[in-house]
């Protein structure tokens, strides 16, 4: 409703125009064309302009976790899964309790610290024995030195077990803790209470990775692979956020070609504060460079295409406009490149163009 309003004052504009021009003049031309009052105040106008060439490429991608900021846990012990604390996409903290197991293999270290507790009891008990002994000439030195040697061993062999026991979270009651080595999401569960884990099980049981940076990674197809270059800009937008754009810049090429896809990878490391990318997201990801070489360039709002061709509509005063025939070379975002139709300095309409297109060239 709104453009055929324009269109009706655009149009009256036109009527009255050429009925001043017949009354004054005559012979006067019905086809002159002046910019209502009302038009003018809502159109825009733009400069052509020397800018220097960009180049842009779509690719298609998803979103991946940082590899450096994402941790696979394996369990190191076999044994029945007594409990789950937590579900697939859960945020935990450093140290926070993820499952419990109970292992036989737990209950043999439990033994060994047990033993080795008793053994240095013993050992400390020899060694106060001999020292006594010692002193009251009933031994010799080395029989001291001996007992102090065995002692030391057995405490050397108790910390080993303590540091075992850190290591992997033993507890009593041969009870194995799988804690989170650091704070993130669960992106893979694959444990669930009563299940029975293998003392050969090789799988990892969670993965956890923090995600306030990751990675968009874009299949680049072989025909491509020259226009790519490290610290190119890239702009990464997904289905999930439509009109929202992640800007970042190439900073990994992994030079192999997969034998499927006939394409080579390429990696964008993006800010994730707000943990809006999500791992698996699918992405399209548009690369772009900027090149030395300059060309004539408009808005792509100024840009009419219409039966095959594109025109722009050009602006000198209220009573000097015209329909011009351009060659568009490239369109990057907003801007649109012409290798011919213009000159620098010219004005060209970028609102209200199509409704004074349509009555110049009806």
């Amino acid at each position: 409703m709104r453009n055929l309003v324009y269109v009706f004052i655009l149009l009256s504009g036109i009527f009255l125009l050429g009925c001043k021009s017949h009354n004054n003049n005559g012979n006067a031309d019905s086809k002159a064309f002046v910019l209502s009052d009302t038009m003018l105040r809502t159109t825009t106008f733009a400069k052509v302009i020397q800018e220097p060439l960009k180049n842009e490429l779509e690719f298609y991608g998803k979103i991946t976790a940082d590899n450096n900021k994402l941790i696979e846990i394996y369990p190191v012990v076999g044994g029945s899964v007594t409990k789950v604390y937590v579900e697939l996409g859960d945020f935990v903290k450093k140290g926070q309790l993820l499952a419990t197991i109970r292992s036989t293999e737990v209950a043999g270290f439990e033994k060994e610290l047990n033993d080795a507790q008793s053994d240095l009891i013993v050992c400390k008990n020899n060694l106060k024995t001999a020292q006594e002994m010692f002193e009251g000439k009933l031994n010799t030195e080395r029989e001291v030195l001996t007992a102090k040697s065995e002692m030391e061993k057995a405490q050397s062999q108790l910390n080993r077990i303590q540091e075992t026991y850190k290591i992997y979270s033993l507890k009593p009651n041969a009870v194995y803790e799988v804690r989170s080595p650091l704070s993130g999401f669960v992106l893979q569960k694959e444990i669930n209470e009563g299940m029975l884990l293998r003392n050969d099980h090789t799988n990892n049981i969670f993965d956890i990775a923090q995600i306030d940076e990751v990675w968009a990674i874009a299949n680049v197809s072989e025909a491509d692979i020259q226009q790519i270059d490290l610290g190119f800009d890239a702009q990464v937008s997904t289905f999930s956020y439509q009109g929202k754009v992640f800007n970042g810049k190439i900073d990994k090429i992994f030079n192999i070609i997969d034998p499927e896809t006939k394409s080579m990878q390429v990696r964008i490391q993006l800010n994730n504060p707000d943990f809006l990318l999500k791992p698996e997201m699918k992405a399209t990801v548009k690369i772009s460079n900027t090149l030395k070489e300059k060309m004539l360039s408009v808005p792509s709002s100024a840009v009419i295409f219409d039966k095959s061709r594109y025109f722009v509509m050009t602006y000198k005063d209220r009573f000097n406009i015209e329909t011009r025939k351009v060659e568009v070379y490239r369109q990057v975002g907003d801007l649109t490149y012409i290798s011919s139709g213009l000159k620098e300095g010219e004005n060209v309409i970028t609102h209200n163009q199509l409704l004074i297109y349509d009555a110049l060239n009806d």
